[in-house]
């Protein structure tokens, strides 16, 4: 019988054993070098035991171990994605609001620039949300037929806090109102592609949900808001996946139709019906759903997949979140392959686009074991047993039930 400090010891180790297993793996599963490929190295102030997968324009996950311990995400260990690559800012440094200009245009009264340190004098809030890459955990999707891009796990993402200015806010102060036929919102930022002929990154969102409750931020964590975040200053949508929420911020435009730009209309999105795995599938405006309302979701913190355990009363936690629309009700773990389902303890959130930590200790009786969790919303919504049932080309928004495979002795 092991003592409590004991135990206590073993977890941790078995865990970091298993979490170190899984970063090589997935290292060598993209080309990286195990050997060279850390973030400090090309993002200065990132932690080293980040899994990096692109050093290029700075593509980095999280592992779980290094994500579960903190409430808001430290900025050494937020995950990284970016699709171009603003100059200098692959660093941890804080951008300088003096002299970065925003443009105001399109179906407004007074279309106008402004010099972003004049928002520091308007009315600041602050905002707890999750921040999720579409492609988050799409290497689930695998299960079927693997997909398109990186392999991410399920560590791009965190919870942090961001500070700025509503929208709503900047044009109330420059009495810039907004004609009634524009219905959504795009954004631009300050980067460019890295080739001539490349479309330039861009998003639209819905009008309606960003004078609700969208931030020009300059802040994270209380903090100004590091280069490589965005910084200084970044369109922020609470409840939306993280490509939504454009970095560099240089533009606004106010229109009364979607962005038929090629990120917004030729990625970055979903079929509206279901197609077989593997299919193929061009993405148009009519035939898919923009990655803008993010999916529930809960991820299982511990233990860690592949970790070794002792027998018996075993405390399984993690977190859980939805697009902020409604209430989670519930969320529910598994260990007989779905057959059963106990609910758990949820931890209330400061926000309701910030994630929810739930916990629960159950027997675990010697031999593989299986754990899953599954969230449900006040809206019915829940995630499905089978993720896959979403599968498309390029692996966004997966929702499935989660699950880890621990080995109990």
């Amino acid at each position: 019988m092991m003592s409590p400090i004991d135990r206590r010891e073993f977890l941790k180790q078995s865990g970091s054993l298993a979490a170190a297993a899984a970063i090589l793996d997935v290292r060598r599963l993209v080309g990286g070098d195990v050997t060279t490929s850390n973030a400090a190295e090309f993002i200065a102030g990132k932690d080293r035991r980040l899994i990096v997968y692109n050093a290029k324009v700075g593509e980095i996950e999280t592992p779980l171990e290094l994500l579960r311990d903190h409430r808001l995400t430290p900025k050494e260990l937020l995950f990284v994605r970016n699709n171009q690559v603003f100059p200098g800012s692959l660093t941890l440094k804080p951008g300088n609001l003096a002299g970065w200009k925003i443009e105001l245009a399109g179906l407004v009264n007074s279309p106008r620039t402004i010099n972003a340190s004049e928002l520091e004098r308007l009315e600041q809030v602050e905002q707890e949300l999750v921040l999720q890459c579409s492609g988050n955990s799409r290497s689930r999707f695998a299960r079927a037929v693997k997909p398109d891009g990186v392999p991410w796990q399920n560590g791009a993402m965190g919870n942090v806090r961001f500070g700025g200015v509503r929208l709503r806010t900047v044009l109330d102060a420059l009495d810039i109102r907004v004609a009634s036929e524009a219905k959504f919102v795009a954004a631009e930022g300050h980067d460019t592609p890295d080739k001539p002929d490349a479309a330039d990154f861009e998003h639209s969102l819905p009008l309606a949900d960003a004078l609700d409750r969208s931030l020009l931020a300059l802040r994270m964590n209380g903090e100004p808001l590091p280069l490589a975040h965005g910084g200084p200053v970044r369109f922020v949508m609470p409840g939306y996946y993280a490509t939504m929420n454009v970095k560099w911020l240089g533009r606004l435009r106010f229109e009364a139709t979607e962005s038929t730009n090629h990120h917004h209309v030729g990625r970055y999105r979903t079929p509206r019906k279901p197609i077989p795995p593997g299919s193929k599938f061009s993405s148009t405006i009519e035939n898919s759903e923009p990655n803008w309302d993010m999916r529930i979701k809960s991820v299982v913190f511990a233990p860690l997949d592949g970790q070794k355990l002792p027998a018996g009363p075993t405390e399984i936690r993690g977190v859980a979140w939805n697009d902020g629309q409604a209430k989670l009700n519930a969320v529910e773990v598994s260990t007989d392959d779905g057959r059963t389902w106990q609910r758990t303890q949820l931890v209330a959130a400061s926000s309701p686009f910030a994630w929810q930590h739930w916990k629960v200790t159950l027997p675990l009786t010697r031999g593989q074991q299986t754990i899953q969790c599954r969230a449900m919303d006040a809206l019915g919504r829940k995630q499905p047993l089978d993720g896959t049932t979403d599968w498309n080309p390029a692996g966004y928004a997966w929702s499935g039930v989660d699950s880890v495979r621990v080995e109990v002795s």
